[in-house]
């Protein structure tokens, strides 16, 4: 998974496991904790306290997540909202499987009947608004 990070100094294009994103869901529902907060939300068998501890500190170093120290303990938060995260993986998917054409989107979800009508008619009506706005 890539995300679209953009920090104070650049833009940059991370890569995310599954592990990673997962506890990216976590932080965005809790919105902040501490490792034993973020243990807390997954479901059983819970994963090792040093698991979650290492990856954690590797999404701090790709600056996905900054943290508050209070003495030895420290308090994690995301640096990325779950909408900036969700937009970069909609942006690298448009563009990396449908040659960055939004009809192609559409056309494989029409022909794989994956759209209920009234997700059709949102559609539409989401983009007759687009249209106005231009």
């Amino acid at each position: 998974m890539f995300v679209l990070l953009i920090n104070k100094t650049h833009k940059v294009m991370v890569t995310l496991t599954k592990v990673e994103e997962k506890i990216m869901k976590i932080l965005w529902d809790i919105e902040k904790g501490f490792i034993k907060d973020i243990i807390e939300e997954y479901p059983n068998p819970k994963p090792p306290y040093n698991s979650v501890s290492t990856i954690v500190r590797v999404l701090v170093q790709k600056e996905i997540i900054g943290y508050k120290a209070y003495g030895k303990s420290h308090q994690y938060y995301p640096l990325i909202s779950k909408e900036e995260y969700s937009k970069g993986q909609m942006k690298r998917l448009v563009t990396d499987y449908y040659n960055n054409s939004l009809s192609q989107v559409v056309s494989f979800f029409t022909e794989s009947k994956q759209l209920k009508q009234s997700e059709l008619d949102e559609a539409m009506r989401m983009l007759e608004e687009l249209k106005t706005k231009r």
